[in-house]
């Protein structure tokens, strides 16, 4: 207890004198860094320590194979979730009948749980194709239903005087629908990038296709290395957070210019 108050002590002044991200992030390092003490087992829980040192060791060729070999994955199902998400609102919108049939298929993809798509898909494809049609499975409705939306929420003046000026549809949606659902597509964009990430590493665990992050959990899971676990779940997050930064700041950029225009 001493040790602990000690620890706590020293991490309340270290958020004073620190930046508060660095502050918080030294908070929680020390509460994991006690939890660890307390548990003293490392089968159980690895500390800060060591899964710092599997990290600095563990760095290398196949690392790096995993970690693109994901990337890759994510970034395939995002892409690909979010063209077919935004196309097929369009064709809703022109064709009704279809809206009526992508209806119920969206609505029962939204509720099935990610697991049961994940063990049905690894019948009829590759362990390596499973992340890419989950995460696009996950994307696909979202993006879909926020382009919906935002055509659906077109000033219907806009609408009227279009018409008047005699536009062609082609030149409706260029100029009145697509400017209209561009702010709820890219507040789509933004929101699935987590998503699609989870999703994609979660089918790796299930799938455990070769040269991927989600292999690495599995493994480590199965022979009982903890800081292998702890470290890969910490380079999963860290890559996570990087990339939903860095599409961020470019979703703000696109949402700013849409906004002066």
């Amino acid at each position: 207890l001493r040790e602990a108050a000690s620890l706590a002590t020293l991490c309340i002044l270290g958020v004073f004198m620190i930046r508060r991200k660095l502050g918080a992030l030294a908070f929680w390092l020390v509460v994991w860094e006690v939890c660890y003490r307390a548990v003293g087992q490392d089968l159980l829980l690895a500390s800060p320590g060591q899964v710092a040192n599997y990290l600095l060791h563990g760095v290398n060729v196949r690392f790096l194979q995993c970690v693109g070999m994901s990337l890759a994955r994510t970034a395939a199902a995002y892409v690909l979730g979010v063209v077919m998400g935004a196309a097929l609102a369009v064709l809703a919108k022109c064709v009704p009948l279809l809206r009526a049939l992508i209806q119920p298929m969206l609505a029962v993809i939204r509720a099935t749980p990610v697991a049961s798509f994940i063990i049905l898909a690894l019948v009829w494809l590759s362990a390596g194709n499973v992340p890419i049609l989950t995460g696009l499975l996950i994307v696909m409705p979202v993006v879909y239903a926020n382009v919906t939306e935002g055509v659906d929420s077109t000033d219907p003046q806009l609408l009227e005087m279009a018409h008047m000026f005699g536009w062609s549809e082609t030149k409706i949606w260029r100029r009145v629908l697509f400017p209209s659902a561009l702010p709820a597509f890219l507040t789509a964009c933004e929101a699935c990038v987590g998503m699609c990430f989870k999703a994609t590493i979660a089918a790796e665990v299930i799938g455990v296709p070769r040269n991927a992050m989600g292999t690495q959990l599995y493994n480590a899971k199965v022979y009982l290395e903890t800081d292998a676990l702890l470290a890969w779940t910490v380079v999963i997050i860290a890559l996570s957070m990087l990339t939903e930064k860095l599409l961020g700041l470019a979703f703000e950029r696109g949402k700013k210019r849409v906004h002066h225009a």
